[in-house]
Protein backbone atom coordinates (compact mmCIF):
# COMPACT_ATOMS: atom_id res chain seq x y z
CA UNK A 1 0.00 0.00 0.00
CA UNK A 2 1.30 3.54 -0.72
CA UNK A 3 0.74 6.29 1.12
CA UNK A 4 -0.73 9.37 -0.40
CA UNK A 5 -1.12 13.01 1.67
CA UNK A 6 -4.19 14.48 0.05
CA UNK A 7 -4.44 18.42 1.22
CA UNK A 8 -7.64 20.57 0.59
CA UNK A 9 -9.60 22.81 2.41
CA UNK A 10 -12.96 21.03 0.84
CA UNK A 11 -14.47 17.46 2.52
CA UNK A 12 -16.00 17.09 -0.52
CA UNK A 13 -12.75 17.23 -3.06
CA UNK A 14 -10.86 14.68 -0.29
CA UNK A 15 -13.32 12.17 -0.18
CA UNK A 16 -13.59 12.25 -4.20
CA UNK A 17 -10.08 11.80 -4.32
CA UNK A 18 -9.98 8.62 -2.12
CA UNK A 19 -12.87 7.37 -3.23
CA UNK A 20 -10.48 7.01 -6.93
CA UNK A 21 -7.70 6.09 -5.17
CA UNK A 22 -8.21 3.19 -2.31
CA UNK A 23 -9.53 0.90 -4.82
CA UNK A 24 -5.77 0.79 -6.55
CA UNK A 25 -4.00 -0.07 -3.61
CA UNK A 26 -3.31 3.64 -2.07
CA UNK A 27 -3.75 4.62 1.70
CA UNK A 28 -4.94 7.97 1.95
CA UNK A 29 -4.37 10.38 4.59
CA UNK A 30 -6.60 13.57 4.16
CA UNK A 31 -5.57 16.85 5.32
CA UNK A 32 -7.52 19.92 5.51
CA UNK A 33 -4.69 22.71 5.27
CA UNK A 34 -1.53 23.33 4.57
CA UNK A 35 -0.23 23.26 8.19
CA UNK A 36 -2.06 19.73 9.13
CA UNK A 37 0.39 18.68 6.03
CA UNK A 38 3.08 19.98 6.84
CA UNK A 39 2.88 18.43 11.21
CA UNK A 40 2.04 15.10 9.08
CA UNK A 41 5.10 14.73 6.46
CA UNK A 42 7.34 16.18 9.36
CA UNK A 43 6.65 12.86 11.74
CA UNK A 44 5.87 10.29 8.87
CA UNK A 45 6.80 8.64 5.54
CA UNK A 46 5.14 9.17 2.73
CA UNK A 47 5.01 7.81 -1.32
CA UNK A 48 2.92 10.75 -2.75
CA UNK A 49 1.38 14.49 -1.77
CA UNK A 50 -1.71 15.91 -4.18
CA UNK A 51 -1.84 19.19 -2.82
CA UNK A 52 -4.47 22.44 -4.05
CA UNK A 53 -3.09 25.43 -4.54
CA UNK A 54 -6.50 27.78 -3.13
CA UNK A 55 -6.75 27.14 0.53
CA UNK A 56 -6.87 29.57 3.19
CA UNK A 57 -4.59 30.88 5.40
CA UNK A 58 -1.58 28.96 3.45
CA UNK A 59 -1.78 28.22 -0.18
CA UNK A 60 -0.67 25.48 -1.99
CA UNK A 61 2.15 27.44 -3.51
CA UNK A 62 3.76 28.23 0.03
CA UNK A 63 3.14 24.65 1.19
CA UNK A 64 4.74 23.16 -1.60
CA UNK A 65 8.38 25.27 -0.28
CA UNK A 66 7.71 24.53 2.92
CA UNK A 67 7.26 20.98 2.39
CA UNK A 68 10.25 20.96 -0.23
CA UNK A 69 12.45 22.29 2.63
CA UNK A 70 12.72 19.06 4.89
CA UNK A 71 11.73 16.53 1.90
CA UNK A 72 11.62 15.04 -1.48
CA UNK A 73 7.96 13.14 -1.80
CA UNK A 74 6.66 13.97 -5.19
CA UNK A 75 4.05 16.16 -4.92
CA UNK A 76 1.41 16.87 -7.66
CA UNK A 77 -0.47 20.22 -7.68
CA UNK A 78 -4.17 19.85 -8.29
CA UNK A 79 -6.27 22.85 -9.29
CA UNK A 80 -8.65 24.70 -10.93
CA UNK A 81 -6.28 27.11 -12.45
CA UNK A 82 -4.87 25.94 -15.40
CA UNK A 83 -2.72 29.32 -16.63
CA UNK A 84 0.48 28.05 -18.70
CA UNK A 85 2.10 30.49 -15.91
CA UNK A 86 0.27 29.26 -13.00
CA UNK A 87 1.67 25.93 -14.31
CA UNK A 88 5.35 27.20 -14.36
CA UNK A 89 4.99 28.51 -10.72
CA UNK A 90 4.27 25.53 -9.79
CA UNK A 91 7.24 23.50 -11.10
CA UNK A 92 9.28 26.10 -10.03
CA UNK A 93 8.15 25.99 -6.05
CA UNK A 94 8.70 22.29 -6.19
CA UNK A 95 5.89 20.51 -7.57
CA UNK A 96 6.27 17.09 -10.01
CA UNK A 97 3.46 17.51 -11.74
CA UNK A 98 0.47 19.53 -12.07
CA UNK A 99 -3.68 18.62 -12.73
CA UNK A 100 -6.03 20.96 -13.51
CA UNK A 101 -10.24 20.33 -11.82
CA UNK A 102 -12.14 18.98 -13.55
CA UNK A 103 -9.84 15.96 -13.68
CA UNK A 104 -10.36 12.32 -15.10
CA UNK A 105 -10.01 9.82 -12.68
CA UNK A 106 -8.10 7.67 -15.03
CA UNK A 107 -5.98 10.97 -16.33
CA UNK A 108 -5.15 11.52 -12.47
CA UNK A 109 -4.18 7.74 -11.67
CA UNK A 110 -1.62 7.70 -14.84
CA UNK A 111 -0.14 11.03 -12.93
CA UNK A 112 0.31 9.10 -10.02
CA UNK A 113 1.74 6.74 -11.05
CA UNK A 114 4.37 7.98 -13.72
CA UNK A 115 5.66 10.34 -11.20
CA UNK A 116 6.53 7.84 -8.25
CA UNK A 117 7.56 5.69 -10.89
CA UNK A 118 10.36 8.47 -12.38
CA UNK A 119 11.03 9.90 -8.36
CA UNK A 120 11.35 6.80 -7.13
CA UNK A 121 13.36 5.00 -9.97
CA UNK A 122 16.54 7.14 -9.16
CA UNK A 123 19.68 5.70 -11.09
CA UNK A 124 21.54 3.14 -9.56
CA UNK A 125 24.15 4.59 -6.86
CA UNK A 126 22.49 7.33 -5.06
CA UNK A 127 20.38 6.73 -1.89
CA UNK A 128 17.86 9.41 -0.73
CA UNK A 129 15.50 10.68 2.18
CA UNK A 130 13.60 13.41 3.06
CA UNK A 131 16.21 15.55 1.70
CA UNK A 132 19.35 13.86 1.96
CA UNK A 133 20.93 12.54 -1.31
CA UNK A 134 24.05 10.00 -1.31
CA UNK A 135 25.67 9.98 -4.62
CA UNK A 136 27.83 6.13 -3.95
CA UNK A 137 29.92 5.85 -6.82
CA UNK A 138 31.14 9.35 -6.00
CA UNK A 139 30.96 9.47 -1.99
CA UNK A 140 29.28 12.86 -2.69
CA UNK A 141 26.74 13.49 0.52
CA UNK A 142 24.46 16.59 0.73
CA UNK A 143 21.27 17.42 2.30
CA UNK A 144 19.24 19.95 0.15
CA UNK A 145 21.98 21.72 -1.85
CA UNK A 146 24.51 21.77 1.42
CA UNK A 147 27.70 19.06 1.39
CA UNK A 148 27.91 17.29 3.90
CA UNK A 149 31.75 16.17 4.57
CA UNK A 150 31.32 12.57 5.39
CA UNK A 151 34.66 10.51 5.76
CA UNK A 152 34.23 7.27 3.42
CA UNK A 153 33.31 5.10 6.92
CA UNK A 154 30.61 7.34 7.87
CA UNK A 155 29.30 7.55 4.30
CA UNK A 156 29.73 4.00 4.57
CA UNK A 157 27.55 3.51 8.07
CA UNK A 158 25.13 6.14 6.82
CA UNK A 159 24.12 4.43 3.43
CA UNK A 160 23.55 1.63 5.54
CA UNK A 161 21.54 2.85 8.25
CA UNK A 162 19.50 4.85 4.93
CA UNK A 163 18.69 2.02 2.79
CA UNK A 164 17.50 -0.32 6.18
CA UNK A 165 15.19 1.83 7.66
CA UNK A 166 14.37 1.19 11.61
CA UNK A 167 16.34 -2.27 11.47
CA UNK A 168 18.74 -2.34 14.42
CA UNK A 169 22.33 -2.78 14.18
CA UNK A 170 24.43 -3.73 17.10
CA UNK A 171 28.16 -2.40 16.72
CA UNK A 172 29.61 -5.84 16.28
CA UNK A 173 27.53 -5.98 12.85
CA UNK A 174 28.40 -2.28 11.74
CA UNK A 175 32.03 -3.10 12.11
CA UNK A 176 31.60 -6.74 10.44
CA UNK A 177 30.00 -5.14 7.74
CA UNK A 178 31.72 -1.37 7.59
CA UNK A 179 35.57 -2.55 8.62
CA UNK A 180 35.20 -6.06 7.44
CA UNK A 181 34.89 -9.61 10.19
CA UNK A 182 38.82 -9.32 10.70
CA UNK A 183 39.37 -6.19 12.15
CA UNK A 184 41.00 -5.05 15.51
CA UNK A 185 38.38 -1.76 15.56
CA UNK A 186 36.76 -1.38 18.78
CA UNK A 187 33.19 -1.00 19.55
CA UNK A 188 33.85 2.82 20.89
CA UNK A 189 34.85 3.77 17.34
CA UNK A 190 31.26 2.74 16.18
CA UNK A 191 29.68 5.37 18.50
CA UNK A 192 32.89 7.97 18.00
CA UNK A 193 31.83 7.35 14.00
CA UNK A 194 27.96 7.81 14.37
CA UNK A 195 28.55 10.88 17.33
CA UNK A 196 30.56 12.49 13.68
CA UNK A 197 27.25 11.66 11.61
CA UNK A 198 25.26 13.66 14.05
CA UNK A 199 27.02 16.97 14.16
CA UNK A 200 27.62 16.90 10.57
CA UNK A 201 24.25 16.30 9.67
CA UNK A 202 23.12 18.99 12.16
CA UNK A 203 25.30 21.19 10.77
CA UNK A 204 23.38 21.43 7.35
CA UNK A 205 20.27 21.33 10.03
CA UNK A 206 18.98 17.81 9.20
CA UNK A 207 16.67 17.19 11.92
CA UNK A 208 18.76 13.99 12.53
CA UNK A 209 17.87 13.61 16.42
CA UNK A 210 14.37 12.38 14.82
CA UNK A 211 15.77 9.13 12.88
CA UNK A 212 19.42 8.30 14.11
CA UNK A 213 18.25 6.69 17.07
CA UNK A 214 20.45 5.08 19.75
CA UNK A 215 18.97 1.19 20.65
CA UNK A 216 20.52 1.09 24.04
CA UNK A 217 22.80 -1.80 25.10
CA UNK A 218 22.56 -3.12 21.33
CA UNK A 219 23.29 -0.44 18.97
CA UNK A 220 21.39 2.07 16.60
CA UNK A 221 19.01 2.49 13.74
CA UNK A 222 17.50 5.08 11.17
CA UNK A 223 13.90 5.60 12.01
CA UNK A 224 11.74 6.70 9.05
CA UNK A 225 9.26 8.06 11.54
Amino acid sequence: MKTVVLVDDEKRMLDLIELYLSPHGYTCMKKNSGHEALLFLRENQADLVILDVMMPEMDGWETCEKIRAFSDVPIIMLTARDAAEEMVKGLKKGADDYVTKPFNEEVLLARIEAVTRRVHNHPAGYVKFNGITLNESAYEAHYQFKAIPLTPKEFSMLGLLLKYPNKVYSRDHLLSTIWGFKTDTEDRTIDSHIRNIREKLRHVDFPVDQHLKTVWGIGYKWSSV
